[in-house]
């Protein structure tokens, strides 16, 4: 049982019923402020020291669950409208058998980090980005959605209430899961009566258990990922599950991931299991299009930007399997995985190596990204969003 702050329980419990008077966009700003400025205070002494952590082995800490302290929650009443969040004590969500999301898989999910800086404060990487996406997958599948303001000021609130669990600079990071789930009770295919918003926080480190070490990935040309029509450009919880097979029979193989094809022709690259893919030939850096089939990554995103920004031609285009054998180097993009450098794919019995080490491109684009999140180069893109 994770031991929780008394002081912060009584102060969620305290604010509930303080909004009878107010309207709900003043109760709303009045919560979230009291509430932030509260937990800055029972956070301090008390509990524990601003400079203290959580006691985790964070030199050997891989990517896993280890549940921070607190959730947020917040819920969406029968008129569409997300009522004010509260903060509350990790534990086990209570969900109807005949739940929407348990039924017919009504759900999204988001990724985020936290970052620790040497100086201790949390930096926060384009949440607006990730409030977006969820709204646009929430609309793919007929869910009323926190607003972009709702949902940044949830993450904020998540990230300062566990921040004990963001690990020391250079060890890892806090990593931060928003899910919207139908949670109303329905029977027939609809969309659910009730929706729940909830955010949880664990601390990682690595996603691959290769480390910063190069990829082996391996072209899968049986199964899937996603089909046109379908729901692959949305983080939508039912993409994931399908991947499994296709990973475990890679994995068993040697294999770091797999890199699906399109299903339509199975020619053109899509993305691996859970994050883009980029190629490099010369100057020029080429990543699939994002035409529906395929997740628009916030990490993805960044990295186009970033290195147009640094002289490299981007093309977001159909790509033929042919060129992803004739590329110089190749990388992965995600939030979990950051930006990793693939050193071998194999389609069939064809294996290629790729250039890899400090002089390779991707190499040069994650010291650029990672700089920025961690507060060592300067962001002039208003990408950071600070909290103490």
């Amino acid at each position: 049982m994770i031991q929780t702050n008394s002081g912060l329980r009584s102060l969620v419990q305290s604010l509930r019923p303080m909004t009878s008077s107010l309207s709900k966009l003043e109760a709303y700003s009045c919560y979230t402020s009291q509430a932030a400025s509260a937990l800055q205070q029972a956070t301090k002494p008390n509990s524990y020291r601003e400079d203290e952590y959580a006691k985790v082995d964070w030199d050997n800490l891989g990517f896993g669950i280890t549940p921070a302290d607190f959730v947020y929650t917040m819920k969406c009443s029968i008129d569409g409208k997300f009522e004010q969040g509260e903060l509350a004590p990790y534990g086990n969500v209570e969900l109807s058998p005949s739940s929407a999301v348990l039924n017919y898989g009504q759900g999204l999910y988001e990724g985020t980090k936290a970052y620790r800086t040497d100086d201790g404060r949390l930096l926060l990487f384009r949440l607006d980005r990730n409030a977006a996406r969820m709204k646009m997958g929430a609309d793919r599948l007929c869910m009323p959605c926190p607003s972009i303001y709702q949902f940044v000021d949830a993450v904020k609130q998540t990230a300062l209430a566990n921040k004990r669990w963001t690990p020391p600079p250079g060890k890892g990071t806090l990593y931060i899961r928003p899910l919207l789930m139908g949670s109303g009770p329905i029977l027939g295919l609809a969309p659910a009566p009730e929706y729940t918003f909830l955010i949880y926080a664990s601390p990682v480190g690595n996603y691959f258990k290769e480390g910063l070490k190069p990829l082996s990935i391996y072209v899968e040309d049986e199964f899937h990922r996603a089909t046109r029509g379908g729901a692959g450009g949305i983080k939508s919880i039912t993409n994931y599950a399908p991947v499994l097979k296709a990973m475990a029979r890679a994995k068993s193989r040697g294999f770091s991931d797999v890199l699906y094809l399109d299903s339509a022709n199975k020619k053109n690259l899509e993305e691996v299991s859970s994050c883009n893919i980029f190629l490099v030939k010369g100057n020029v850096i080429s990543t699939p299009a994002t035409n529906g089939t395929i997740l628009p990554g916030v990490t993805r995103r960044s990295i186009i930007e970033i290195a147009r920004d640094h002289g490299y031609q981007v093309e977001e285009r159909a790509i033929p399997l042919d060129e992803l054998m004739d590329a110089d180097e190749v990388f992965c993009t995600g939030t979990a995985v950051g930006v990793a450098p693939v050193g071998t794919i194999t389609y069939q019995d064809r294996r290629v190596e790729y250039r890899v080490g400090e002089e390779s491109v991707s190499r040069e684009l994650y010291s650029i990204l990672e700089g920025m999140k961690t507060g060592v180069i300067e962001d002039k893109k208003g990408w950071i969003t600070e909290i103490q």
